[in-house]
């Protein structure tokens, strides 16, 4: 079976246009009768070009509706009638989530909760330990956890300044940046009084 998606047009489906005494292949869709109270076009039926063309230009999307039905299916509010539980005025009150709902065969969404709760735990311990932000940024660029020692600082500044120095890297100029911040990071963490004990 062979789709031309520009003109709607599939090939080689073998069935017959539905208009009554056409012989030619049915290979435009056409919405069939919808049920009552259905929303949605009902059962499709198969036709050839030219009696597709004519069933378009009188097609009624309402037809069969009650003034009342069209007036609800023409509103720039339709489909905003029905309640989200995210917006309820009691979210989060009534029901959590239910995140087994979610199929997730990858397990990103507890790696994504797992590390909010480790960064909110490391943030916590920086907040205990008296250490700021730009300071909490420059242990993790180092790689390093708070109970460090200038030793500790010292070897891993030397480890990461061979890894990303051009010199080690064939002149490659790539790792520039992270060598950058590399130092600054460690010239920030042997200034404070935790180092220099």
């Amino acid at each position: 079976m062979r789709h031309d998606r520009f003109h709607g047009r599939v090939q080689g489906t073998g069935r017959q246009c539905a208009a009554p005494g056409c012989s030619e292949p049915g290979e435009f869709r056409a919405p069939g009768a919808r049920a009552a109270g259905a929303d949605g076009p009902g059962d499709y039926r198969w036709m050839c070009l030219e009696h597709v063309r004519q069933f378009n230009a009188g097609y009624d999307f309402f037809k069969g509706m009650t003034p009342e039905e069209i007036m609800a299916a023409q509103s720039p509010l339709a489909g905003w009638a029905t309640e989200t539980r995210a917006f309820r005025p009691t979210a989060g009150i009534d029901q959590a989530p239910r995140w087994n709902d979610f199929a997730d065969p990858l397990d990103a969404i507890a790696q994504r909760a797992k590390a909010r709760r480790e960064d909110a735990l490391h943030r916590q311990e920086a907040a205990r330990r008296g250490i700021g932000p730009d300071e909490r940024k420059a242990y993790e660029t180092m790689g390093l956890g708070f109970d460090a020692d200038r030793k500790a600082l010292r070897a891993r500044y030397s480890q990461l300044v061979r890894r990303f120095h051009p010199d080690r890297n064939g002149g490659d100029r790539a790792y520039e940046g992270r060598l950058q911040a590399v130092v600054e990071a460690y010239n920030l963490l042997r200034a404070m009084p935790a180092f220099n004990a």
